[in-house]
């Protein structure tokens, strides 16, 4: 529970390099999510290539963090696995961003900090980062993820509320 309530979003980061033993640990991570009728629509794309992450990072202002930034995991989804029978009716928006999450919750357990940097549904952001990455057209950039040595001092925030807590119904609640 300690990579839950100690996970913080982290935009800085040193310049030290991520190892593929860590890599591969997030991706497994990432994999080990779950998955509307376990369809798995996931893909994953490791980016460790400064000028590429560069250009990911002028992508969209919320993707400036990139610049700094080690590693990126662009989480994608393969639209083409739907469930069936009910063509149309996919979740690989919920099965993709239950794996960013876990892929999060793995760089904290591990002593990384991340970022998710929303990408989907922005079409000024993943459709230029989907043609940057050569993604056909039925992979979709989900999430982009970006991962690194924190540079500086974490502060997780307490985000429990009360207030936003109902039993049974919806009922408002008073200050």
């Amino acid at each position: 529970m300690d990579a839950i309530f100690t996970r913080t979003s982290v935009r800085k980061y040193t310049d030290e390099k991520i190892t593929s033993e860590q890599i591969e640990l997030l991706l497994k991570a990432g994999m080990a999510a779950p998955s509307a009728r376990n369809i798995q629509p996931w893909e994953f794309i490791v980016i460790q290539d400064r000028k590429t992450l560069n250009t990911i990072s002028e992508l969209g202002s919320f993707a400036y963090m990139l610049k700094d930034a080690p590693l990126a995991i662009v989480v994608c989804a393969d639209t083409d696995k739907e469930i069936p029978p009910q063509a149309g009716k996919n979740y690989w928006i919920q099965d993709c961003s239950a794996a960013t999450q876990n892929i999060m919750l793995q760089a904290s357990e591990i002593g990384l900090g991340s970022v998710w940097i929303g990408t989907f549904p922005k079409e000024e952001m993943y459709k230029p980062l989907a043609q940057l990455l050569g993604l056909p057209a039925n992979i979709i950039p989900v999430t982009t993820i970006s991962i690194g040595h924190p540079d500086g001092e974490l502060h997780p925030k307490d985000k429990f509320d009360k207030k936003k807590i109902h039993y049974e119904k919806w009922e408002t609640k008073g200050d």
